[in-house]
């Protein structure tokens, strides 16, 4: 099977083709079924899209049949096609729909009341599984792929407008292009030896990037067949693997511990799975699942962004990542002065012993494929600073240019003067036998800087062991003096965003004085419940020194001053 230039002539390549291609819940359609429901609603859109404007589509849906058909669609039609994010509400939603230009939204049933009361102008609003939509699409159903574009489709043709999940501000809108996705798609491809008897199980929200880059576009690229859950659940997921037969699938963040929160069986490996692709499962989490599931995870690398990659090989070490991926020229520096950070150094039992030093910001720098924010100068200036690519996530490299996360730069904390990774914390936590998912933050020092703050989320059945809790982190020999929790929070299940991943800025806000759950802290050595006449005691301490505001906030002060 050759290789595309663009994700249109993939879709294209469907033609004629009738083995499966797309499965949810009762409904199958095959490949061609799929190039031909893309090729009608190409036609519906370029009658649809108004002249001159741009030619962006909207797609508020969860996991539907009718999203990879848009995806697909918009591809033929030259189209690009902005994911929106359904947990978003009134104003913001409203912005990130007028921000990418939309012109077209296609929603359902089931999302249509989110828009109630939204000032959309211009925007024509189609919704799936009406009757007024079956209307719509029928005259287009004898379309053909190539029959309606609204530009001419070439790699160089906007393709997605995804909004990247960031902790502050509004949420960035990144630009993929056709060449870029397809060219994704045929990299996993290569490097996961992806054929047309493989089934992808996509169960992340495909209005981010990690279902349509990772999971969508090399099943689009390798002639693989399709399955979708409309959303992500753990108690469904084994049910829908050996459902489909899927031997692939992708995850992000927390998705991982749920899976390994359900109930153990004694069937647990009987399915067809060889692989999960994703990121933040963390070493634990990976370790466990391939010992129950039978099918390892393979850590990676990427953003909807592109401006850096990194490949894992056979001889990658356990914890890292992988190596910079061809044509990256990787660098872990100083996010402050751009100083190269030192090689990792490990001490026994890999235990990093030269965090302080080793750890610093990934950047890329050489050509990349980074093709910028939609209508955003300021955030193409801060990714681009200085000429490099500053990913914003932070890692450390050892001597041989293995690469290890360490976190996001926003999840940095400074601690007595001190710089620390959430994420090599949580790796920590992680072990303990009790926790079924562990989240670490700052909160603010009364004095300076920052305190560690954990969330935990217990295991069915398991109230929290202070001295258990305790007698753990004192065994921990790569648990550094400044790391051990100041406050930790219990949680009947960790906060998340629509794509899984923590809400950090949830937990922070909340603090430790500001949520309703048991909250333990340490004195001494061990811990104690925090009570109400603990938390007066502490805010006086804070105000005395002149930080109750940032306690107030949720948040601690710039660089940890």
């Amino acid at each position: 099977m050759g290789s595309a230039g663009t994700v249109a002539e993939l879709v294209a390549r469907q033609w004629g083709d009738d083995r499966v291609g797309l499965r949810a819940d009762s409904l199958t359609l095959s490949h061609h079924d799929v190039a031909a429901g893309a090729a009608a609603r190409a036609a519906l859109l370029v009658d649809l899209l108004p002249r001159g404007a741009q030619p962006h589509l909207g797609v508020l849906l969860d996991n539907t049949p009718e999203f990879p058909l848009w995806l697909s669609a918009a591809a033929l039609a030259g189209a690009a096609v902005a994911g929106i994010n359904p947990t978003r509400r009134g104003a913001e939603l409203a912005r990130d729909i007028v921000h990418t230009e939309v012109r077209v939204l296609v929603t359902s049933r089931e999302r249509i009341g989110l828009l109630d009361g939204l000032q959309l102008p211009g925007v024509r609003i189609l919704v799936t599984g009406t009757d007024a939509y079956e209307e719509l699409l029928a005259p287009y159903a004898g379309a053909r792929p190539g029959d309606a574009v609204a530009r001419k489709v070439t790699p160089d043709s906007r393709m997605l407008l995804y909004f990247t999940s960031g902790s502050t501000g509004a949420p960035k809108a990144a630009i993929c292009t056709q060449g870029r996705l397809a060219a994704a798609g045929y990299s996993l491809v290569r490097h996961f030896g992806v054929t047309g008897d493989d089934v992808h199980y996509v169960c992340m929200p495909m209005f981010h990037g990690n279902a349509v880059i990772a999971n969508w576009a090399p099943a689009l690229a390798g002639g693989a067949a399709v399955a979708l859950r409309e959303r992500f659940s753990a108690s469904g997921f084994l049910g829908d693997v050996r459902k489909f037969g899927a031997t692939y699938f992708t995850y992000v963040g927390r998705a991982v511990q749920y899976l390994l929160a359900t109930p153990e069986r004694d069937d647990d490996r009987e399915h067809a799975l060889r692989m999960g692709f994703g990121t933040e499962a963390g070493a634990v989490d990976a370790a466990r699942f391939k010992e129950r599931f039978g099918a390892p995870l393979v850590e990676g690398y990427g953003s909807s962004e592109g401006g850096a990659a990194i490949q894992r090989t056979a001889d990658t070490p356990a914890g890292a990542v992988g190596r910079a991926a061809p044509g990256d020229q990787l660098a872990v520096v100083d996010p402050e002065t751009g100083e190269e950070r030192v090689a990792a150094r490990f001490g026994e039992g890999g235990v990093l012993v030269n965090g302080a030093d080793a750890i610093g910001e990934l950047v890329n720098r050489g050509p990349n494929p980074f093709e910028g924010y939609w209508r955003n100068e300021a955030a193409d200036a801060a990714r681009r600073r200085g000429g490099w690519y500053w990913t914003g996530d932070l890692f450390f490299r050892d001597g041989e240019g293995f690469l290890y996360f360490a976190g996001r730069t926003d999840d940095r904390l400074r601690v007595d003067s001190e710089n620390l990774a959430a994420a090599m914390i949580e790796n920590i936590l992680a072990r303990w036998e009790d926790a079924a998912g562990v989240a670490v933050y700052a909160v603010p020092d009364p004095v300076a800087g920052d305190q560690v703050m954990a969330a935990v989320a217990l295991r069915e059945g398991v109230a929290f062991d202070a001295d258990g809790f305790a007698e753990f982190l004192r065994a921990q020999g790569d648990l550094g003096t400044k790391m051990a929790p100041r406050f930790v929070r219990v949680v009947a299940s960790m906060p998340v965003t629509a794509t899984n991943k923590v809400h950090r800025v949830a937990l922070r806000g909340e603090g430790f004085s500001g949520c309703a759950d048991e909250v333990w802290w340490a004195e001494g050595g061990s811990y104690r419940r925090l009570t109400p006449e603990d938390v007066a005691v502490l805010r006086e301490e804070y105000r005395v020194h002149g930080r109750e505001g940032l306690l107030e906030a949720g948040k601690s002060s710039p660089s940890g001053a």
